[in-house]
């Protein structure tokens, strides 16, 4: 992204509306009308996947499928595929997700849906679905079946009954007729999202706004990726994962982050020329304009952990696939538009490696701020030291908000906050966004609750948190045309035009 743009950070489960969680209708387009109206030009979202435990979106079920809790209730209504009736939802709280609630009763209407268009769909609308089946074939047949067997065996896969678990051809063939009436709705749940979608896309660039993704390095380990294809990761025989992904102690935790996730075996993958990543990108770059690479580092070298350990801090580093991978993304796909999450321990081999593959990083503002012993910040985050091939955040979802995480400063680093920004912090998310917009980078994302100016009860996600994370949502009467011109207003002045 060469030209100067500015956008927001927000995650469509935090759209408002009366279904419990955000989704891909009425409000989403207001949301784009919103950005439309504030001069932004970029709309960026976390990963899109089907979640799992815990309600991340970074340890989804699958590596390409959708999540079906964003499928938009309304636009399925008005296909006829649900009545007025079945949309009279229960009362869910306005602005935070009852995950257990919306879950239970968004698969019932989902399912209502896929029968209603089994018994009145057209030839023609019955062919469509023929020809998404087809053309998703690679993934979606084993993510069907393994959300079918999930229902039928509610537990991890490697729980499952044996000749399931290591997936021998006559169960698994028996698998597929016993439960072709499950398969059969997450088939049409998965259509309806990737059209639901498609439609927000177009929808987005009529008003001149492109999407940004997000794809995690890892996958979650009770997915149907690793089910599907043991071969590509780091298991034991049963299954099970022999080292786990995670981080060293760092910013966000003394004792580290223990993610869980099984380890690629990069060998193995590059034999088969990255399949498994050029599909994944080739996927994913026909929903969004650009993809941010979490957890870059990880591809110079990543945290690993003995499965087992109850923390991240004994691990040990090990080398990732390194340009290999990019070359072959470059050869099969053409080159991509990527940013790179450069955050946490950057050693020059990951610098080195983002600038081979010519990517931009990443600079967080929040980090900018911590003082030398002579009361001067040093930080590569600083403004004063940005570069153009830069994407500059206020804070990410993985910060408290800007708010919050000024109440907490310390005494010296908000000191030197003040004299550097020339600020007395009565609207200190105004004075970060300022900071941010009149950066040289080239691009500039603010989350949506510090565009709010909101507190730490919007926080998104707290690393190390296990419970209570991604439930935030905005509230319908948020958004407001004066609020849109003062960020139109600040996007003019430093020169960002939607791209």
């Amino acid at each position: 992204m060469h030209a100067r743009t500015s956008g927001i950070l927000l995650h469509p489960t935090s759209l408002p509306g009366p279904f419990g969680i955000g989704d891909l209708g009425p409000r989403a387009r207001q949301f784009v009308d919103f950005l439309a109206d504030a001069g932004q030009g970029l709309w960026q979202v976390l990963p899109l996947g089907p979640t799992g435990y815990g309600d991340s979106p970074y340890q989804a079920v699958s590596a390409f499928a959708g999540n079906p809790l964003i499928i938009s209730p309304e636009l399925l209504a008005q296909e006829g595929w649900l009545t007025g009736e079945d949309l009279e939802a229960p009362d869910f709280p306005a602005e935070r997700i009852d995950y257990g609630a919306v879950i239970f009763w968004k698969h019932q209407i989902l399912a209502r849906a896929h029968e209603r268009f089994r018994e009145h769909a057209s030839e023609v609308q019955k062919a469509d679905l023929d020809e998404f089946r087809r053309r998703h074939a690679d993934w979606l047949h084993d993510y069907c079946l393994f959300f079918a067997l999930k229902q039928q065996y509610p537990v991890s896969w490697t729980e499952w009954p044996s000749a399931i678990l290591t997936r021998e051809d006559p169960a698994i063939a028996r698998a597929r007729q016993d439960y072709a009436d499950a398969i059969a709705v997450q088939e049409f749940i998965q259509y309806q999202f990737f059209r639901q979608w498609a439609a927000l896309k177009d929808y987005a660039h009529s008003r001149g706004v492109r999407l940004l993704g997000d794809v995690p390095i890892f996958v979650a380990h009770d997915s149907a990726d690793v089910w599907a294809h043991p071969e590509w990761f780091q298991l034991d025989h049963g299954g099970k994962p022999t080292k786990v992904a995670g981080v060293p102690p760092d910013y966000f935790s003394a004792e580290g982050q223990l993610w869980g996730n099984p380890l690629y075996r990069w060998d193995v993958l590059e034999r088969e020329g990255y399949a498994f990543w050029v599909d994944r990108l080739r996927l994913l770059l026909t929903l969004v304009d650009c993809v941010r690479l979490d957890h870059f580092r990880g591809f110079a070298a990543h945290w690993e952990v003995p499965a087992g350990h109850p923390t991240a801090m004994h691990g040990n580093w090990a080398p990732g696939p390194g340009p290999a991978l990019f070359q072959a993304l470059e050869t099969a796909l053409g080159h991509l538009p990527l940013i790179a999450e450069d955050l946490g321990t950057i050693t020059p081999d990951v610098r080195e490696l983002r600038d081979s593959v010519r990517l931009p990083g990443m600079a967080v503002l929040q980090f900018a701020f911590s003082v030398e012993e002579n009361g001067i910040g040093d930080s590569l985050y600083l403004p004063h030291k940005h570069q153009q091939n830069l994407v500059v955040y206020t804070g990410t979802h993985d910060n408290d908000t800007t708010l919050g995480w000024w109440q907490t400063l310390s005494h010296q680093d908000r000191h030197f906050l003040q004299r550097y920004l020339r600020t007395d912090g009565q609207a200190i998310h105004w004075d970060l966004i300022y900071a941010a917009m009149s950066s040289v980078a080239n691009t500039v994302i603010v989350p949506l609750q510090d565009v709010l100016g909101l507190g730490s009860e919007a926080c998104l996600n707290r690393p190390g948190r296990a419970e209570g994370n991604w439930t935030w949502r905005y509230r319908h009467d948020a958004l407001s045309p004066q609020l849109a011109g003062q960020l139109r207003e600040v996007s003019r002045l430093y020169g960002r035009r939607p791209i």
